[in-house]
């Protein structure tokens, strides 16, 4: 175990599987108090168990971030039990059902905007009145800067995430807090298994320059450097981690 993120107190949502579960179990291998979020408790227990297992500490929570209240509950007993919040990785998200804008509906927005706006500002928001000189990493989308058919409604919440990011880094840089982005690609995560199908998973990989699609741990790396000290002069910035996918360039 590392040593970069010692007696650091870090909230993971959605931290039961793909990128959360990732970068939670590496935060804990580097020192970290981790406290992990998500809507089911059995995924949850799995990944505190190998936090756990290999000498880190986890706290598990379920809570579903499109209510405000369980927010605020789960973050008060959290802080209870560790005493701080040093920092938080908003990650939990919600894809919906891929399909042309022309055919979206308003019930579609619905869940999107609850969980992936108002969910991740709330998480955002109640952390932040918890922390001075903290850190908040908030995990958007590729398609916020780049058009994926079928995704328009997914999208829209994400690059709604990307402004209230820049204001929320504005406002509280005072404070000392850093509020940071990043946006994934195409990463072979659970979520992303529901709308890629093997034949579009392979036609996506042929066009990033990498040629491959990314793994949960791909994304990692970047997550810890935005977390950690090291950024630390590094706020109101969105970081792709693609491949190269976005870059749109001629295949070979």
């Amino acid at each position: 175990m590392g040593n970069q993120f010692k007696d650091r107190t870090v909230l993971v949502t959605g931290a039961g599987s793909g990128m959360g579960r990732e970068v939670a179990v590496q935060l804990a291998s580097e020192g970290a108090f981790v406290t992990l979020w998500g809507r089911r408790k059995a995924p949850l227990e799995a990944v505190a168990m190998e936090i756990q297992e290999a000498g880190g500490s986890a706290l598990v929570q379920v809570c579903d971030i499109s209510n405000p209240d369980e927010i605020s509950a789960n973050l008060k007993a959290s802080i209870g039990h560790f005493g701080t919040l040093d920092a938080a990785f908003a990650n939990a998200g919600y894809l919906g059902e891929f399909k042309p804008l022309r055919d979206t509906r308003t019930d579609d927005f619905a869940d999107l905007i609850q969980t992936n706006l108002i969910g991740t500002q709330q998480t955002v928001a109640q952390c932040l009145s918890h922390m001075e000189n903290g850190v908040v990493l908030i995990n958007a989308s590729w398609t916020a800067g780049a058009v994926m058919p079928g995704s328009g409604a997914y999208a829209a919440t994400k690059a709604a995430l990307l402004a209230m990011m820049r204001v929320f880094a504005v406002e509280e840089g005072p404070r000392g807090n850093r509020i940071n982005a990043i946006s994934p690609g195409i990463i072979l995560t659970p979520m992303a298994d529901d709308v890629l199908d093997p034949e579009i998973s392979a036609r996506l990989s042929k066009h990033t320059p990498l040629r491959r699609n990314g793994k949960p741990e791909d994304v990692t790396g970047t997550a810890m450097w935005l977390l950690s000290e090291n950024s630390d002069f590094v706020t109101g910035q969105d970081i792709v981690v693609d491949g190269g996918f976005t870059l749109g360039g001629a295949l070979r």
